[in-house]
């Protein structure tokens, strides 16, 4: 609430005053992309991290599809709706660099990560890395992750205010760690940890320079342990023969036999294990709090679940599980796990008609347009129906729900990502029961998406019966 007010202040002192970016050549029918900076240095900062969601529709409706904004110190043109994304996603002149987009938010910790490259080099790595993520290797991630969920949900102790975002990001990065990395946990893995968390928390940094305990220092020293020990742990992998993603990436090749440097390992590393991770969380917590606030759904997941007749699901469970389905795509439109994207223009372009200028950063909003009435009936009401075959809501245009991303970049690991979820509900929902406080409000900050900021209390219950609920 002090952010959300001390950004109404902001923008009290510093009324918009719209103005075109830059100029369209002249003798084109180009427009130009309207805005406006917002508070000298700071711009539209506070504003954005405190309610993102009310920011970007508000932008929406003034402007359209297509505004910029000053945020960060830096301008930035911003992009909603279904059209917007899909031309720069499919990117068919080749204008918009993500590398140099991610650059100034978090290229500083996750440099040479697949998200992070651009055009053949990209396809290139992609191709090696998709051996990491075939049908045998999902089978036996998903039997080392099983084991970790059903060990670590039996230590959960039931109670009010049990905070369910951070029981499960703390299960979910032992996870990363065993699954991607091959360490148990302990002093080392939790040294890892500790690490990884310090590298992501780095991108979220509002001072963005290497100052002595910032948050921005942390993320550069948690990038350099984590290098350092993957660097040290390379001879051992590409001599072995692990499960791990770890190992699979230091003897994976493409069909043509290329296969993966020293340095790319490490890179690709470090950056898997943020993607896989941090998005999760974010996925299984905010579905555990839709569920709290609609028993209904809780009640027809948990049936389902306990007709299947597992404890724990298999690979070929997966879609067997068609409620929990539909559950999970809703959470996914309700708050995006990556909120936004950025791109970089390498060179004049235009997007829906708006001249962008080369050397322009763009950011790419799935979340808000997964949430703008133009494109989904009631966007704030939680309604997994509007998945069924009758509404087909996501099928209006081809991006109107693309919590994964398009075009060449998107996610490598959805599948990995639609595994853990589904295997850690699927436990969650026979073992405990659990709802929201009515008086509830949940206060959310930036991360890879949007975020709870106290952990997300909820109370839980253990289910005493097999029974399903009634």
């Amino acid at each position: 609430m002090k952010l959300q007010a001390a950004a109404a202040a902001v923008v009290e002192k510093y009324p918009s005053s719209p103005h075109a970016l830059a100029q369209p050549p002249a003798g084109s029918d180009l427009k130009p992309v309207m805005g406006d900076f917002g508070a000298p240095g700071i711009g539209h900062t506070l504003a954005g991290i405190a309610d993102p969601l009310r920011v970007a529709r508000d932008r929406y409706a003034e402007f359209g599809p297509v505004s910029w904004s000053g945020v960060l110190g830096m301008k930035i043109v911003n992009l909603v709706g279904p059209e917007a994304l899909q031309q720069v996603w499919s990117n068919r002149d080749k204008a918009f660099s993500s590398e140099e987009g991610w650059e100034p938010m978090i290229g500083p910790f996750f440099r040479r990560g697949v998200m992070l490259m651009d055009f053949d080099e990209h396809l290139h790595h992609r191709r090696i890395l998709q051996q990491a993520f075939t049908r045998p290797r999902l089978v036996a991630y998903l039997d080392m992750m099983t084991s970790r969920i059903v060990k670590t949900m039996d230590s959960w102790e039931p109670e009010a205010g049990f905070p369910v975002y951070t029981r499960s990001k703390e299960m979910l990065l032992a996870i990363a760690t065993e699954v991607f990395v091959g360490a148990q946990l302990g002093p080392e893995g939790s040294k890892l940890e500790h690490a990884f968390e310090d590298a992501v928390k780095g991108g979220q940094a509002i001072v963005r320079a290497n100052m002595p305990g910032g948050t921005w220092s942390k993320g550069l020293k948690g990038r350099r342990v984590l290098q350092e020990y993957f660097r040290a742990e390379l001879p051992a992998r590409r001599a072995g023969d692990g499960d791990d993603l770890f190992s699979v990436l230091c003897h994976s090749e493409s069909d043509e036999g290329h296969t993966f440097s020293d340095e790319d390992i490490v890179n690709h590393m470090i950056f898997a294990m943020m993607a896989a991770h941090d998005t999760s969380t974010l996925a299984v917590s905010m579905l555990t709090y839709y569920l709290g606030l609609n028993p209904q759904w809780q009640d027809r997941l948990r049936a389902e679940s306990l007709a299947l007749g597992k404890p724990t699901l298999e690979y070929g469970d997966l879609d067997s599980l068609p409620s929990l389905d539909l559950a999970f795509k809703e959470a996914l439109r309700m708050n995006a796990p990556v909120g936004m994207l950025f791109r970089k223009t390498v060179k004049d372009t235009d997007v829906m008609g708006h001249f962008v200028p080369e050397g322009t950063l763009v950011s790419i909003n799935p979340y808000a347009t997964m949430r703008i009435a133009d494109f989904w009936h009631d966007p704030d009401v939680f309604d997994p129906e509007r998945f069924t075959p009758e509404r087909a809501e996501d099928k209006s245009h081809r991006f109107a729900w693309a919590p994964f991303g398009g075009g060449a970049h998107k996610c490598i690991g959805l599948y990995f990502g639609g595994m853990t979820v589904k295997a850690t509900m699927h436990q969650l929902l026979q073992r405990f029961e659990w709802s929201v406080p009515d008086d509830y409000e949940m206060p959310l900050v930036w991360g890879t998406g949007p975020t709870p900021a106290d952990g997300l209390p909820i109370t839980l219950r253990r289910r005493t019966t097999d029974r399903p609920a009634q």
